[in-house]
């Protein structure tokens, strides 16, 4: 098992100062020009978490707890909570303490996705969400999740988390385009693992960028995470 016990967030509120995060980037999409016309896009202020961020090398396994811990930082900012983001061994305890995951998932490198994301930002801030199933294929993508994303930014305006079954990674989505050449969301990409970057850098290197919805796996279905939290934050 992988001894992760000693990350610890502490208690500080806010997320800008809490244990090493002070590191950490905000709003690691802004200076990104929209492909399209319409576009509706994530409301306020988000740390980007990634691989190793805090000193634990998660890669292969921990995607999705970076991309929940992006997702609470947003809470944090838009004040739904004081609550900074939990750690990775917090998520697991929480898991094991709601019943949805054994004992032994402590420690572990067990992966959690969308449906464990839910219960964990509804145990910790009690903002509960909605989890939307994508079937694969382009049509299903287009109509369904494009306009999801739409109607989930125009009116909430939080991070949302989206994974899949063959296409497995954890995304961060913090923005949807429509135009007349088809869609793209806009993906904080939490593999990165290495030394700091600045913004320029992960756009540059694509761990930020817009992506064609047409680009995604057409085989894959797709899940997201959709946070209701209050209205959307100016």
């Amino acid at each position: 098992m992988n001894n992760t016990a000693a990350i610890d967030w502490g208690t500080d509120h806010n997320p800008g100062l809490t244990n090493g995060s002070e590191s950490l980037l905000r709003r690691v999409h802004s200076g990104l020009d929209p492909p399209d016309s319409r576009c509706s896009i994530v409301s306020g202020d988000y740390l980007y978490y990634h691989y190793g961020c805090d000193g634990q090398d998660d890669r292969g396994w921990g995607c999705g707890y970076r991309t929940v811990q992006t997702m609470a930082s947003w809470m944090c900012f838009s004040r739904e909570s004081g609550r900074p983001p939990p750690s990775l061994p917090d998520i697991q305890q929480a898991l094991v303490s709601m019943g949805d995951k054994e004992d032994s998932f402590r420690g572990s490198r067990g992966w959690i996705g969308t449906f464990e994301a839910s219960l964990v930002l509804d145990f910790f801030y009690d903002v509960p969400c909605r989890v939307v199933h994508v079937r694969g294929g382009g049509a299903e993508l287009e109509e369904v999740a494009v306009q999801e994303l739409h109607r989930h930014f125009e009116t909430h305006g939080s991070p949302v988390m989206m994974g899949g079954d063959r296409d497995n990674s954890s995304k961060g989505i913090m923005g949807v385009c429509s135009g007349k050449h088809g869609s793209s969301v806009l993906v904080v990409d939490p593999h990165y693992y290495g030394k700091p970057l600045d913004k320029t850098e992960l756009q540059t290197h694509g761990w930020v960028r817009w992506i064609k919805v047409s680009s995604l796996d057409q085989c894959s279905f797709y899940n997201l995470c959709l946070p209701l939290t209050g209205k959307r934050h100016v």
